[in-house]
């Protein structure tokens, strides 16, 4: 983990989100937004700036808008404004973007997230409204370039930050925490690779007290991993620009994962320089309260909620509950098993622990476990009563993994259930004390390994099945009256 001060510097991180709206169709024209469809096969008039055709506002992008809004406890406008941003570039046919600038729709709210042990907060600034522009296609091997407009007119929500992080990790820990929260309340996909959730990291170093320093923005991190690389990366370069002598440049720059290094594509614009004025074309937004709470009664459990009331209900730890809660699969997941065995604590052990160990190692998500959570919640009620041991649940679990069954049947198959005869452990016990007398008589001069000696030679004589705790109390009785 990069710590705060970096060779006497402070590192200054605020991001700017593009996410991709969950809308069939774009934001000003009904043109599909499906993603890989033959190049300008999905660009309606609209979208291709042809003379004469006019923008209609996307109801559904707005309530996208309104629903992170809530999840996030922002301000939602009652009046927000459209503006032309002016640059030109070949993606864009129109010769700017239509977006929001003075008065988004979303101003402020936070978002809080757990770096490690400790509960962070970064500040938001707005989100606003906008139009994605097309995408260049460069064909090297022929040495020629091509305008896709499939994209132009695809329904973003831009998600600013105060400059508020202070290292590539917890960078990296709000990026992830939006995504989950976006992708929770159903407004994006979420899908990195083809671009509906895009991140800009603006990057500066200062001595610690200064003034703010230039900042650098790393376009378009399109993976958690090379988002952290990019920026460790350009943290580095500004160091050692600095203790060089030299002055940074404020500019936009890009990510090379084949080198590890970022670099300059163009110095960066400010507002002035894109010329914002309203958008003719488009009246004012208008969002009345009544439209903001017919949202809200759509809108599912908030992982933050849901972790409060695990902790609550379930008597959980934060930690867990906030484990739990980073998808709506792993929180129904655990909800049920939890239900099921009526043993909360177990249930997020075996969650966060086993079951979560055994789905990453095969790439699979809740929903394809071959365990169900209803039967987790029958294992873990056959460890809390005693039936089996850990490690024997373990071996149910192997075989409900590859090839099904009910626990019971499983355990009765394989002849797993602890030996909880009080008659045939004392046996054992008695055994274990008259062939170990010297343990017997370390324990009693104060050595507690040789009291756990004792217990594995039980555990051994049982041949693994009697139940521990129960092994524990009598090797503790026998041994205070010898």
């Amino acid at each position: 983990m990069m710590s705060k001060l970096i060779q006497g510097y402070e590192v200054v991180i605020g991001f700017e989100t593009h996410t991709q709206l969950a809308t069939q169709s774009k934001i000003f024209s009904r043109a599909s937004t499906a993603f890989g469809a033959e190049p300008n096969t999905q660009a309606a008039p609209v979208d291709l700036a042809l003379p004469g055709t006019l923008p209609v506002m996307n109801k559904g992008a707005v309530e996208c808008a309104i629903k992170l809004g809530l999840a996030l406890g922002s301000t939602i406008a009652e009046k927000s404004i459209f503006a032309r941003k002016n640059y030109f570039y070949p993606d864009l046919p129109k010769g700017y973007q239509i977006s929001q600038f003075e008065i988004p729709v979303v101003q402020g709210g936070l978002v809080e997230f757990y770096l490690g042990d400790e509960k962070k907060t970064v500040r938001l600034v707005r989100a606003h409204l906008e139009e994605d522009a097309g995408k260049s296609l460069h064909e090297d091997f022929i040495g020629q370039s091509g305008i896709d407009l499939n994209r132009a007119g695809t329904p973003l929500l831009e998600i600013v930050t105060e400059p508020d992080m202070r290292s590539s990790d917890e960078a990296v820990a709000y990026a992830k925490e939006l995504h989950k929260i976006v992708t929770w309340i159903g407004i994006c996909d979420g899908n990195m690779q083809e671009g509906s959730f895009r991140c800009d990291a603006n990057v500066s170093v200062r001595k610690p007290g200064a003034e703010l320093g230039t900042r650098r923005e790393i376009k378009n991190l399109n993976s958690f991993k090379f988002m952290q690389q990019a920026i460790d990366f350009e943290i580095r370069w500004q160091i050692e620009q600095i203790e060089d002598g030299k002055k940074i440049q404020q500019a936009t720059v890009l990510f090379d994962p084949d080198t590890g290094e970022t670099r300059a594509m163009r110095t960066k614009e400010d507002a002035a320089d894109y010329r914002y004025f309203p958008d003719p074309d488009l009246p004012p937004l208008h969002v009345a309260p009544s439209w903001v709470n017919d949202v809200k009664a759509t809108m599912p459990e908030l992982p933050r909620v849901m972790a409060q009331r695990f902790v609550s209900d379930y008597a959980l730890p934060e930690y867990d509950a906030t484990q739990l809660t980073q998808s709506q699969s792993c929180a129904a997941y655990f909800e049920t098993a939890a239900k099921a065995c009526g043993q909360a604590k177990l249930a997020s052990n075996w969650v966060m622990g086993e079951l979560s160990r055994r789905l990453n190692q095969e790439e699979k998500s809740f929903e394809q476990s071959p365990v169900s959570a209803q039967k987790l919640g029958a294992l873990i009620s056959r460890i809390h009563d005693g039936t089996i041991s850990n490690n024997a649940a373990k071996q149910v679990m192997d075989a409900m993994w590859t090839e099904g069954g009910e626990v019971d049947a499983i355990i009765e198959a394989k002849g797993l259930k602890q030996m909880n005869d009080s008659g045939a452990l004392e046996k054992i016990i008695e055994e274990v004390l008259a062939a170990n007398p010297d343990n017997v008589a370390q324990f009693k001069a104060g050595k507690e390994k040789a009291f756990n000696a004792l217990v594995g030679q039980a555990m051994k004589a049982s041949k693994g099945k009697a139940n521990p705790s129960q092994v524990n109390e009598m090797l503790k009785a026998k041994l205070a009256a010898a």
